[in-house]
């Protein structure tokens, strides 16, 4: 039963967040932003019952400087993708190497697709995932818990660089936006009342904003820095973002009765955040800062 819980969780979240960006690098979707997936009562007290197999491991394998094994995509850039060379590298890789420097143990990454990987996590393949894991819904809350996040992002605004910036969300009202078809934004887009133009992909949406066939696009924050930083000739600037109360935290997520292991990471990550290491990170594949909101 527990299987068949964790498989129809893995289901409902995939299918939530296959609406979500993709950059021009990446097919993948933004588990960090997905909508939550939904969880019945049942459901939510069976999975807090549950004890994963390396419940409690956690902090020994640390302490016994063991090498950690960490789900993650792989082919979710700037997060986690592969460099011309091969190498496994992106924000989300960098930071977890960051971490166990720290810790000083090593780590083993393991390329999962999203849809097993949490599964793969409450099965005890992984000790952790990294992944832009927001842990928003009910049903996952239950299983895992979530470290001090080393990310924070939200909704972005993007205009041509013209264009004067939005004040609030709600005043996109008739205003020509290029959004994903059936994505998070979309739903938000036409709930606003926009005038909507749809794509396939965020990239078709920004290509739509430069040839002026809308005025502007909606996606997430952390996918149109990257692309306004690889892209500084784009002729396009963010006009809105999320305000920084409404931002979701993303976070290295590990299985409950890791209580101990879950307090070391969390000081670890407040400890790169306070030596400028996660600054530095956001900076190379952000431009900016995303430790903070």
């Amino acid at each position: 039963m527990l299987n068949k819980t964790i498989l129809g969780a893995a289901v409902a979240l995939l299918l939530t967040a296959c609406g979500q960006n993709q950059t021009n690098h990446a097919a993948n979707p933004a588990p960090a932003v997905s909508a939550p997936a939904a969880a019945s009562a049942s459901n939510v007290a069976v999975a807090s019952q549950a004890v994963a197999p390396n419940s409690g491991n956690l902090m020994a394998k640390i302490n016994n400087k063991e090498t950690l094994l960490v789900g993650t995509m792989g082919t979710y850039p700037p997060f986690t993708y592969h460099e011309k060379d091969g190498k496994l590298t992106g924000y989300d890789v960098e930071v977890t190497r960051a971490v166990a420097a720290k810790l000083g143990v090593q780590v083993e990454f393991k390329e999962t697709p999203w849809d097993a990987m949490m599964a793969g996590l409450k099965a005890g393949r992984f000790d952790l995932v990294a992944n832009q894991v927001a842990l928003t819904s009910p049903e996952r809350q239950a299983m895992f818990d979530k470290a001090e996040p080393y990310s924070w992002s939200g909704k972005m605004i993007v205009a041509r660089a013209d264009h004067a910036p939005i004040a609030k969300l709600e005043d996109i009202k008739g205003m020509k936006t290029t959004v994903m078809f059936g994505s998070n934004y979309d739903e938000v887009a036409t709930k606003m009342g926009a005038d909507l133009v749809h794509t396939d992909t965020m990239s078709q949406g920004l290509m739509n904003v430069q040839q002026k066939r809308a005025d502007i696009t909606l996606n997430d924050e952390l996918s149109l820095l990257d692309y306004l930083k690889k892209n500084p000739d784009s002729g396009l600037k963010y006009v809105w973002r999320t305000p920084a109360e409404e931002k979701l935290g993303a976070g290295l997520v590990m299985n409950k009765g890791n209580e101990e292991a879950l307090a070391k990471i969390s000081s670890v990550m407040q400890e790169l955040k306070a030596d400028g290491t996660l600054k530095k990170l956001g900076e190379q594949f952000f431009g900016e800062d995303v430790s903070n909101k």
